[in-house]
């Protein structure tokens, strides 16, 4: 159970505090919504490029590393198609220094040019050294506008191409900046060895003077349902096959989510699954299999991805796969093994609530969606999955007219 109490600026930005009075440490997490599904599809990589520019200079501060550090902390932060998410720890003494950066950047970047031209170089170098120049890079690249006729997740949070980073003018960041990065659409997280009244004072002081911005309302396109198998191949220079599928499948917060979330546990999850131990280990098709959901707030996807022996064509391997599908589609689970999965997902979310830092995070995106409480209920909706809800989501979820199939051949492979 994590203990939280929240409050409302007003000016629209959300405030949690979680106390633990254990640590000598206290954790801010700010949460924008806006991730790169909220871009103009020819102009995308924005939130990530901002991602880089918030450590750039702000409106009265211009190292937001160097005071930081001065004060015993440190901080990072990363981009999702959904949102963007920037942290800091530092010791609880020092909580005030926090405020002040955070407040800041929120208040005003420095939009220096300077900087705006360092980043994109940054940004641009990271699109071919990650995406480009690696055995691989490309693949999600290639599959999410194969999967994704409409929605904006498309395109990945690096963007398209990379000359959406290039052309990118300053007139284009600001107006980015003061639609996303405002109080109203943020979410402020304080957690650690913390006081509400405390906090509540500080959150006044340095983020209460902020603006309001302009509502954003969102209004993405649905992603049609899949009727037909799409299939695309690639044929690069990479040490073997890769076969990628996706299935679509239910947001985050969609009552179905946790029964697919299972679903790919059972099929794919570690050792003991059915893909690893019939492909990888009882009949070698794969030198390594595993399935995994891409857990989006809008639909997201079900992936399945295997390495192929070396003896195997991708052909015969993407049959193999089908067959441990419909196996699991004509026989269900036992109870036993649903159990299994259940416990281990459970596990996994209690694991990641040790850290103060994973608390605090887990409270920001539950918050996004509306009931922050949503962290002390996950556990019981994962635990409330049937045999019953698998059997009737897993042949609606796992057909083939709803995969989106993706080869990445290895240009010398020898069968």
């Amino acid at each position: 159970m994590i203990e939280f109490n929240s409050f409302t600026l007003d000016n629209g930005l959300r405030v949690i505090v979680h106390e633990d009075k254990s640590v000598q440490t206290a954790v801010l997490n700010i949460i924008y919504d806006v991730g790169s599904r909220d871009e103009d599809p020819e102009k995308t990589g924005f939130a990530h490029l901002f991602e880089h520019l918030m450590f750039g200079g702000s409106k009265h501060i211009e190292s937001y590393d160097e005071p930081l550090q001065q004060a015993g902390g440190e901080n990072n932060a990363f981009t999702t198609p959904d949102v963007t998410n920037y942290y800091m720890t530092l010791p609880y003494q020092n909580l005030e220094t926090g405020f002040w950066l955070e407040s800041d950047r929120m208040l005003s970047l420095s939009f220096d040019p300077q900087v705006l031209e360092t980043q994109q170089k940054v940004v641009i170098e990271e699109f071919k050294q990650r995406y480009l120049n690696q055995p691989y890079g490309d693949l999600w690249l290639k599959l999410r506008p194969l999967a994704y006729n409409t929605h904006s997740y498309q395109w990945p949070t690096i963007g398209k191409e990379i000359s959406h980073i290039e052309e990118a003018t300053m007139e284009d960041v600001k107006s980015f900046f003061y639609k996303h990065y405002i109080p109203n659409q943020a979410i402020l997280v304080v957690a650690g060895n913390v006081d509400t009244e405390q906090v509540k004072e500080l959150a006044n002081k340095w983020f209460g003077p902020i603006p309001a911005g302009a509502p954003y309302k969102r209004a993405l396109p649905k992603e049609p349902r899949q009727n037909e198998r799409r299939f695309f191949e690639i044929q690069e220079d990479v040490p073997t096959d890769v076969l990628t599928m996706a299935f679509h499948m239910p947001g985050k917060y969609d009552p179905d989510y946790n029964a697919v979330d299972l679903i790919s546990d059972i099929l794919g999850r570690e050792k003991s699954s059915r893909l690893y131990q019939k492909l990888v280990k009882d009949e070698t098709y794969f030198s390594s299999i595993n399935s995994y959901i891409t857990g989006s707030i809008d639909p997201g996807l079900l992936v399945i991805s295997g390495q192929v022996a070396d003896s195997v064509s991708i052909e015969e391997a993407e049959k193999k796969v089908w067959g441990v599908i419909q196996d699991f589609l004509d026989h269900g689970i036992e109870a036993e093994e649903l159990e299994k999965v259940k416990n281990q997902a459970e596990s996994t979310l209690v694991f990641s609530e040790v850290e103060i830092l994973s608390r605090a995070r887990s409270l920001a995106f539950a918050a996004l969606s509306g009931n922050a409480n949503y962290v002390n209920e996950e556990g019981e909706l994962i635990q409330s999955v049937t045999q019953e809800k698998i059997a009737s989501l897993a042949p609606e979820i796992l057909r083939e007219t709803n995969c989106s199939v993706l080869y990445y051949k290895a240009k010398e492979k020898k069968i």
